[in-house]
């Protein structure tokens, strides 16, 4: 059984006792979250499509923790004119555990 939820603006293919790094989300670490904006639920080949969402479905997971993704380095520069920028970036992630997929 596996459903794809709309996470933050992002869509995720979940499955039950999978790792999820979600965008940073509100909540403290053993915290429990549930994500209702189920957009597609397969049930053992049995698919159920919303439009847009599928009604009364339900995700619901677990906060790990809070952690960092890679660095990004952003590096800007115009030739012949000694204009050099280097700027580095890391994103902010949420680290969810899918425990369930409920209709």
């Amino acid at each position: 059984m596996y459903a794809i939820v709309d996470i933050a603006g992002k869509q995720f293919k979940v499955t039950q006792d999978q790792f999820v790094y979600a965008p940073k989300m509100e909540g403290e670490e053993g915290a429990s979250v549930e994500f209702d904006k189920v957009l597609l639920l397969d049930n053992e080949g049995k698919v159920e499509v919303g439009a847009p969402l599928v009604k009364g479905a339900k995700v619901s997971g677990k906060i790990l923790g809070h952690v960092k993704g890679d660095k990004v380095v952003v590096f800007k520069k115009k030739r012949r004119k000694g204009y050099k920028v280097k700027n580095g970036h890391r994103q902010e992630f949420t680290k969810v555990l899918i425990e369930g997929i409920s209709k």
